[in-house]
Parts: C-alpha cells; structure tokens; sequence
C-alpha cells in the first residue's frame, strides 16, 4: 500500500508556513510560525543548496530515486524490510545508485526532514533509519512541541550537537528551500503517493520485494 499525495498547491501553501521553535523562559519550545509562500513564489526558490541524498557506486548500472515522507507508515514498512535487502544485494555491492528524496505531507516530516539532514550526507542515512525506526512514537508523541522534543532526541541519539540542532530548526530560510524543492521533483517526477521510485527513470510503485528484485534484476540484465 501507499500513502497518497496532497494537492500540491495545498500542500506548499501549509508547509511553506512551517513552524519553527523558540525557547521560552520556562524552558520549554514553543512553534513559531515562519511567513509563508504562495505556490508561485515557491516554484522560483533556488533550490540548488539542496543536495540528493545518495549512497551507492556512481557508476553502478542501475540508478533508484526513492520518494518517502517520515510521516508515512508504508515508507517506514520498506525502510525497515525491503531496503535493507536492497542495501546489501545490490547498493553495497555496486549495483544500484540508491537516490533518497523526500515527501512532505505535513509539517512533521518537514521537521523530520531537516533534523535527518542536521548532520550532513554523513548521517543522513542512519538519522533516517533511527527516525523510521521511532515513527510508531514520535509522530504520537502529542501535539508540535512534544514532536519536535521526540524528533530532538533522535537527533542527539545520532550525535548531533544540541546548538547545531537548534540552528537546523531554527532556519526557515532553508525550510522554504526543502519545501520548493520538494515540490519542483514531485512534479517532474509526477508524484502522487509514497512510496514512489524511479527506476532507471522508470516510475515505480510501492510492491512486494520479490517484484521489486526482479524490476532490478530486469535492469540489470539489460546492461
């Protein structure tokens, strides 16, 4: 199964007024809202600053774009089954160019998104499986201050410093980023639920791994 995407236009218009935190007097963090975009003026962000998380042999014969939200409970089911057969069949042995790109239903896996990327291409991928991992608690762990707190905690876990954390959800200027780049590959791609891959620019659908193996097999055969 997949989680279906948002109208589009919807979807920038909420997440482009992302909620950042301040810290109160009391110690606690509470949301302040960033100024928003209409979808217009997100379509012409530069979203060149915005790298593809990658991991995998550049040259390898096969080249996979994952589109996920952390929100998404489909994406946590591949990321913790299918992917890791993925990792160690064909990324790790130089098959596959595996391409992460993010999804963003809704404000949470915004913050998510900028808490995995805190760390650089270094930790991206082991943030995101500690995330995936968590999702069953954090994204129930109340309302936006008690989820970002959860999504704080994965971050330290990770070895994330508590001011370089602080500074990766204080910048609004890069979360208008993510949200037009995510917006501009949802559309180029043509995007409508995730999971989604490419697959040698082959757009695929969330299925079974013995599918999705003989997709790859299928690939490589042509090579």
């Amino acid at each position: 199964m997949t989680r279906k995407l948002p109208a589009l236009l919807a979807a920038v218009l909420l997440l482009a007024g992302a909620f950042i935190f301040v810290d109160r007097p009391n110690g606690a963090s509470a949301p302040l809202l960033i100024g928003a975009a209409n979808a217009e003026e997100t379509a012409q962000i530069d979203t060149a600053s915005i790298a593809d998380m990658v991991q995998g042999a550049e040259d390898a014969p096969v080249t996979i774009i994952e589109y996920a939200s952390f929100t998404c409970p489909h994406c946590a089911n591949f990321h913790e089954g299918p992917y890791k057969k993925l990792k160690s069949e064909y990324i790790d042995t130089g098959k596959v160019r595996f391409i992460y790109r993010e999804v963003y239903f809704d404000r949470y896996g915004l913050w998510a998104s900028m808490i995995a990327r805190c760390g650089g291409p270094e930790k991206f991928f082991g943030i995101t499986n500690l995330i995936f991992k968590g999702q069953s608690d954090w994204i129930r762990a109340g309302g936006p201050t008690e989820i970002v707190d959860e999504l704080r905690k994965i971050g330290r876990l990770a070895g994330l410093e508590k001011d370089g954390l602080e500074a990766c959800l204080q910048d609004g200027a890069s979360a208008q980023t993510l949200v037009a780049w995510y917006q501009q590959n949802a559309e180029a791609d043509d995007i409508t639920a995730t999971p989604s891959f490419i697959v040698n620019g082959q757009k695929v659908s969330n299925q079974p791994w013995d599918e999705f193996k003989a997709l790859i097999e299928a690939e490589l055969a042509k090579q």
